[in-house]
Formats: C-alpha cells, structure tokens, sequence
C-alpha cells in the first residue's frame, strides 16, 4: 500500500509540476475556506447549529457569500498563479476580505438605527462576528496560498541549481534585484548578504538577509564561509571608478560579477533575474566614459549631405547611426567591403523606417579615382567622414604596395575631389600607430595626416582625429579573445607587458563628430584615453568575468612592426588644450606643399614597380620618425648613434 501511494505520488509530481492551478479552482477553494470560516466563526460566537435557528443562520450564509463574492471578482483575488504570489497577491486578498467586512458593519449599522432594529437582526452579521469572520477568512486565505507555494517549491518544482550570491546595494535596486531572484525558474539563488556604503542601513535586515559592510563580505573568510560565488551590483546609478573598484576586488575573490541595469531598458517597466547583466570588459577601463557636448554636433551636421567612408566598418558604422540622429538631408555611406555593407543596410533600413529617403548604399572602393569621381559628382558632400583605411599591423607588414594604395592615396582622392567639389568639412580618422611609426600600416596614416593637413584651406577645412585602440572593433582584441575563450583557450597576447590605450565605439565615434564640429582646417586632435591597459591584465580580466577556470594564457611574441608602447604624440609635437577637457589639440610639423606633391608623386611612381623595399624606403624618407621594429624592414634604417 505503502508503495503504491509513493508510485501515485510521483506520477502526480511528474504529469502537474508545471502546470498551473485553474483560477475557478482557486476560487472554488475560497469559497470553502469561507463556508469554513462562516461556521467556524458561529460557533465562536456561542451560537446553535439547529432547530429554529438553522434557517436565518443559511440565509446569513448566503447573503455574506454573495457580498464576499462580489469582492472576490472585484478585486480578483483567486486570479494569481499560486506559484508566484507576492505582496500584491496578499494585499487583494485583504481587500477582498476588508470590502464585504465594512459592507455588513455598515449595514449592521444602519440597523441598529431603524425603529425596528430587530426586523433585520437575524439575516445580519454582529459587530463581532464580521470582525472575527473576515479576520479568519484573512488568515486562511493567505496561509494556503502559503501552503501551496511551500508544496509547490518541495516536491513540484523542479530542482535547481543553487547558487549563493551578495548583493551590493540596500537599495530600492537591491530590493528588485532580490526579488527578481527568488522568482527565477533556472536558478535557486541564495543572497547571504546585501552589502551599503550607507552606514544608517548597515546591521539592518532586508527580507531577512543582513545588511553588512563592503569589508566584512568582500574577503576571503566571507567568501569561503557563505560560499559565495557571485557578487550583483544593484547601483543602476553608480560612478564608473566605484564599480570598477568593486568589480576588481570580487573578481580578485573569485566571484563572478553582474550588474543591475539602469530602469529605462527594463523590458515594459518590469525587471526578472536574466535582465541583469554581466560586467563587460569596457566596464573595467580606468576612466570615466567620455562625454561630448553633442550641440556642436547639431550645427555641423543638420540638412547636410555627408559622405562616410569605410561605412561598414566599426567605426564607420557607429558614426553612420549617430549621424542620422542629427538629421542630416542625406548620409552617404560608401565600403568596398559587400557583405557588411549589406548587413548596415538591413539593419539601418529597419532602425530608421522613416528615414530611408536619407540612406544613400555605395559599393566602391577609395583608391578608384574614376569611381570616387563620381559619387562626389553625383552627392555632393558638404561633410566628409573618412574612416576606410587597412588597419591590421601584420597584414599591412606583408603588404605595403595595398597599405599606401588605400590609406595613402585612397585619402588622397578623396582630399582633392573634396576640395574640387566644394565640401567645406573633412574629417579623417587616424590612430595613435601614426605617432613615431614602427610598422608600414602607422607610416601610410602618418602620411596621410601630413597630407590633408597641407591641403587645408578656407574652402574645405582638413581634421584628423588621433585615438588609440577601439573596443569590440573588427579584428582587434576583445573579439580575438571572446573567441579564444569560446573554443576553452588558450588566449594569447604577443607580449606580457604589452600596454595600449583604449575606448569604446561610441566614444570614438563621438569624439570624430565633436571634432569635426571643432576643427578650424589643418587640425590634429588627440584624446585623453587615461590609463593605458596591460593587454595581459585585459586577458586576466576576461578569463574572471567569463567564470571559467584553467584558461591558459600563452605569450606568443611580438608581431612584425608591432611596439610595446602607444603614444598619442610624437615626440616633437606639443599639445594645447580645447573646450573639452578630453580632447586636445596636437600642434606638429607642418610640411610645405609643393614638397609633399613632390614627395608623394616619386612614391606614386614607385609604387607602380611593386618593389616593397622600394616603396618602403621612400616612405621612411617622407617620415624620418618611421624606424621599423621587428621587420624585414629594419634594414632600412640607418644606426641609431650611441650617446
């Protein structure tokens, strides 16, 4: 018998764990909890269950049910899956038990002040009876919904993983943070301890959990005795240097760290546990994200007709979406590269579905002077954006012949049909590669910056932009390691002391308008990036934030042209500062014209010869700072003199 009742039960357990009592069955369970309560509360109240008293007590009986029921609908009380029920659930039970409560004291009132007050007195509730009725009514209403859910958890639900986690923040965060927890289906999270700054909340408990100190939690003892193994920071509004100080020391514990959204990209104003996020890398830069004064932006672009070049590319189509936001009359976005072009088209035909009279697609490649002749021809920019240039170090090593026909003479074109067509604003995006060159790829974009800077006029005024490395771009770091990390490692960087700087797309792209706006002709404009990072340090980080564990890091040796240290200026130009405090403005050589045409024609004619070490010498004549590190090219230079 034994047996076959434990059988029963997990058949029962398995064919209705998930499934969700019916409201009318809820409902019904109300009404028996109310006929129970009802006879329950007449005894109490010393009254007989028979003879001649047993046809006004059915009528009480159905008069009270009728009125409760109303409020039962009224407030719909029995319509909450059980499962789930929280403080909203209790507080219409109490509404749905307080409404019929005053409905029969106010009749029983109204009663007492008639002239027959006795001609009603049977079919109505008493003073005490409608108090100690809907009172127990109350009671046991919630506590089997309580029972149900207690049920439910021990023998229904599935099991879950369970995962011991703290919370920083005793805030309203905090709070929904912890709720959002205990009613995530995946995972049983237990929060052993919310951790404040604000020391009047300190000692104090949240649903039962303490309020502690960052210090009493955030050590090895806490850590070890909770075993905790994830910290959530729940400041939607907190400084970016604070929670990088937080993130560093949980994962220095071992902890994995998430965070809280900020409220507006809550989904329709409500939060759940797989809303909070992980800490991504671009948390972890040791700055404050950058801010630009975007009316700037407004002036220079409104009811303009801007080209971007190297349109499909990271940078080029984060500065596509911001410009759109500024209404320009058109934006012409133009790559050589097909597939990404079309992948920008799909996604900014269906972003922007009322601007589409604005969005101009353009196949084509910078270094056709016939074809770009055309599109200027055709468009008519009064705005610039020249982002298209081959970036990749070692790629540009092995092909310098590609890297000074597109990032040199592509920009060329580009330059002189700007000046030909009337644009009045060009804006090149370079690199921090450009400053004392080591490799073939700085050189052609130190190049290409002496050569807009000469063309400067007050016809079209030249900027350039100077940033060091961006986050999440095609090709560089972050992806390399994302991936490396998918495939369980190792990660591999060329060198253990490796530093660059670094920002995130958005703020790159920001940076390029605003300066843009800036520029007055002939400007070369930096960026204070901060701290630069230790790309080792950077791989450390992410193998923390990933959770995983026994992921290798692996040093792989420098790359062909490829330096330990970025700069932001060389090593003979000076910086003034701008309005804003991020950008500054680099004051360097200025070359005269009619060498630089000479110049970059005996380079034009060279390049026809295909002949690398050619084509690299005369670029080391044009940039004497270009010395070569770890390169065939290194032959080229001349000794350096002892002191």
């Amino acid at each position: 018998m034994n047996k076959l009742f434990k059988k029963l039960a997990f058949v029962l357990v398995k064919r209705y764990r998930h499934s969700t009592v019916s409201q009318w069955a809820v409902l019904m369970a109300d009404i028996v909890l109310f006929v129970l309560a009802f006879f329950m509360n007449e005894i109490l109240n010393n009254h007989f269950l028979a003879g001649p008293h047993v046809a006004p007590l059915l009528v009480k009986l159905g008069l009270s049910l009728m009125v409760t029921l109303i409020f039962f609908f009224i407030t719909g009380s029995f319509r909450g899956i059980i499962r789930h029920a929280g403080m909203n659930d209790i507080l219409k039970v109490m509404i749905s038990t307080v409404g019929p409560a005053v409905v029969f004291l106010l009749l029983w009132y109204i009663n007492n002040h008639l002239s027959d007050p006795n001609r009603f007195a049977s079919v109505l509730l008493s003073y005490r009876s409608t108090v100690t009725l809907y009172a127990l009514l109350a009671v046991m209403m919630v506590m089997l919904r309580l029972l149900l859910q207690r049920l439910y958890n021990d023998f229904f639900r599935r099991r879950r993983p369970a995962v011991n986690v703290v919370i920083y923040g005793a805030g309203a965060a905090g709070i929904i943070a912890y709720n959002a927890l205990s009613q995530d289906l995946n995972i049983e999270y237990h929060v052993e301890a919310f951790i404040d700054d604000d020391m009047s909340k300190v000692n104090q408990e949240l649903n039962g959990v303490p309020v502690m100190r960052a210090r009493t939690v955030m050590n090895e003892k806490f850590v070890k005795q909770k075993n905790v193994t994830q910290l959530i920071i729940a400041i939607p509004t907190i400084r970016m240097m604070h929670k990088q100080a937080i993130t560093n020391r949980a994962l220095d514990l071992g902890l994995t760290v998430k965070a809280v959204p900020h409220v507006k990209t809550w989904l329709n104003g409500s939060f759940s546990a797989n809303q909070i996020e992980d800490i991504k890398i671009e948390d972890l830069l040791e700055r404050e994200p950058i801010r630009m004064d975007n009316i700037n932006i407004v002036r220079e672009v409104v009811d303009k007709v801007v080209l971007v070049t190297g349109a499909a590319g990271s940078i080029g189509s984060e500065i596509c979406r911001q410009l759109i936001q500024y209404k320009p009359t058109k934006v012409v976005m133009l790559d050589q590269a097909e597939s990404p072009m079309y992948d920008l088209q799909y996604e900014l035909r269906n972003t922007y579905k009322n601007d589409l009279d604005r969005l101009e697609f353009v196949i084509a490649n910078v270094k056709d002077r016939t074809r770009m002749e055309e599109v200027f021809a055709t468009y008519r920019p009064n705005l610039v954006y020249h982002a298209a240039a081959y970036k990749h170090v070692p790629f540009m090593e092995e092909n310098p012949y590609e890297a000074v026909y597109v990032n040199v003479f592509g920009t060329r074109n580009l330059a002189d049909l700007a000046i030909k067509y009337g644009a009045y604003k060009f804006v090149m995006v370079s690199t921090d590669k450009a400053v004392n060159p080591t490799n073939v790829m700085g050189a052609t974009k130190r190049m290409a910056e002496i050569y807009i800077q000469s063309r400067s006029n007050e016809t079209t005024r030249f900027v350039t932009t100077r940033f060091g490395n961006v986050l999440g771009s095609n090709g560089s770091v972050i992806p390399l390691f994302k991936k490396q990390l998918a495939a369980g490692g190792p990660l591999t960087v060329t060198h253990k002391d490796i530093i660059r700087y670094f920002m995130t797309i958005p703020e790159a792209c920001n940076l390029v308008l605003e300066a843009g706006a800036m520029g007055e002709g002939g400007d070369i404009f930096v960026f204070d990036m901060g701290k630069p990072v230790k790309i080792y340090d950077m791989a450390r980080k992410m193998i923390q934030l990933s959770g995983l564990h026994n992921i290798e890091i692996k040093e792989i040796g420098l790359r062909p042209g490829e330096k330990l240290y970025e700069e932001l200026l060389a090593t003979k130009e000076n910086n003034i500062p701008t309005y804003h405090p991020k950008i500054m403005r680099a004051q360097v050589r200025r070359y005269p014209l009619d060498a630089i045409d000479r110049e970059y024609n005996e380079l034009w004619d060279i390049l026809g010869g295909l002949d690398d070490m050619k084509i690299v010498g005369k670029m080391k004549s044009i940039v004497p700072e270009f010395r070569s590190n770890n390169s065939v090219y290194c032959q080229l230079d001349a000794p350096v003199a002892e002191a």
